[in-house]
């Protein structure tokens, strides 16, 4: 009987050591804000910019603006979690998280600056690449979060191989081309962290 609440204590232990492994700064709300947001800015690009492959400085502003205001809201998230704990632990989580998925990010910017500088009849591509870019970030954070947002990030490189399928000629740099593959990406990947993180919060 002893022997069996010691093994018991020991998974216990197990669980637990496991569980303070993942990286709990990513959160639910700004990851839904921003894949909201990526459907507004769609939704304003039908607007302000209907011709973008004329207006390619209007296009690229619009969406980075974007995404700009998404790695805000999730940064802002990371610094009030980051004040409210005092753990050097706590600390180190968060630059091992953000040195695994800024590389896509940055990826994505250079990449942008080559094509509008040197090949811009290539910028059509824009969109696909970076949805893939971004589910590579996720399966590159793999390790560090919810094991379960490898289905965000297929569900983002599928996207990304779609847009370079069907956003083109015609429908080159459709608002559609950015706001689906993020939009939904982005819901699928906070509720993978509410389902997974913050449910469990809560419940205990």
């Amino acid at each position: 009987m002893e022997l069996r609440d010691a093994l018991n204590q020991i998974a216990a232990i197990r669980q637990q050591v496991a569980r303070t492994e993942v990286f709990r700064g990513y959160r639910a709300l700004p990851t839904a804000f921003s894949g909201l947001l990526a459907f507004a800015t769609a939704g304003l690009q039908t607007v302000w910019v209907p011709d973008p492959t004329r207006h390619l400085a209007a296009y690229l502003a619009l969406w980075i603006v974007a995404a700009l205001l998404s790695v805000f809201a999730t940064a802002w998230e990371m610094l009030c979690r980051l004040r409210r704990s005092s753990s050097t632990l706590e600390r180190a989580k968060i630059g091992v998280a953000v040195s695994q998925f800024s590389p896509c990010l940055l990826a994505g910017g250079l990449l942008m600056l080559v094509l509008v500088r040197f090949a811009p009849d290539g910028v059509w591509m824009l969109p696909g690449l970076w949805a893939m870019f971004f589910g590579l970030g996720l399966f590159a954070s793999w390790r560090f979060v919810p094991h379960a947002v490898v289905w965000p990030g297929a569900f983002y490189l599928v996207a990304g191989l779609a847009c370079l399928v069907l956003a083109q000629g015609d429908a080159a740099l459709s608002p559609w081309a950015m706001g689906l593959p993020f939009g939904v990406g982005q819901l699928l990947t906070a509720g993978v962290l509410y389902w997974s993180l913050e449910r469990s919060d809560g419940q205990e």
